[in-house]
């Protein structure tokens, strides 16, 4: 390999100067999806000070990240985000009530059984297959419903609280995107 490649102009550009072109981008959209996952998160944090309810979860996380770092990517559009979640909620909870577990401790507590394995395994495909059938994918959403599933998240306050904490950072990031264009 010769250390060379050729430029916009048909010119020679060393490896070296492409590479610092990259790098630059990259710390430039890294700091813009840090600083907007901050924005996006602390927003949720402070609701949920004020209502004194789990308004951060896990499965916001790679939401928000999906959201800063790929925001073209289908998994980012506003509706698959909202729509995956909801679906996530719905199926979590379904699988407990077919499982019978609506009223068991979480996993954390009573550690894991068959019907919560069943549980789990039930929620995930179904909202990978309805997600996939719709077609509106949101990995991130499989983190919620399992939030659900598991009986960590399972209180109609609790999975109102997971809807609109995705809302508002569906919201937040939404316009953050939109001002990057």
């Amino acid at each position: 390999m010769s250390g060379r490649a050729e430029g916009p102009g048909g010119g020679v550009v060393s490896d070296r100067a492409t590479r610092a072109d990259h790098n630059t981008c990259g710390w430039r959209s890294g700091a813009v999806s840090g600083f907007s996952s901050v924005v996006a998160l602390a927003a949720a944090g402070a609701i949920g000070l004020l209502v004194q309810q789990p308004w951060i979860f896990p499965s916001l996380g790679p939401t928000i990240m999906v959201m800063a770092e790929t925001p073209a990517q289908p998994a980012a559009r506003p509706w698959n985000v909202l729509s995956g979640h909801l679906v996530g909620v719905v199926t979590g909870y379904l699988a407990l009530l077919v499982t019978g577990l609506s009223q068991a401790p979480p996993a954390t507590q009573q550690g894991l059984t068959v019907p919560r394995i069943v549980a789990a395994c039930l929620s995930l495909a179904v909202t990978a297959l309805v997600l996939q059938i719709l077609p509106l994918p949101h990995p991130p959403a499989g983190a919620t419903t399992l939030l659900v599933s598991l009986g960590i998240l399972t209180t109609p306050i609790q999975l109102l609280t997971i809807v609109l904490s995705v809302l508002l950072i569906t919201i937040v990031m939404t316009m953050i995107n939109k001002g990057r264009r």
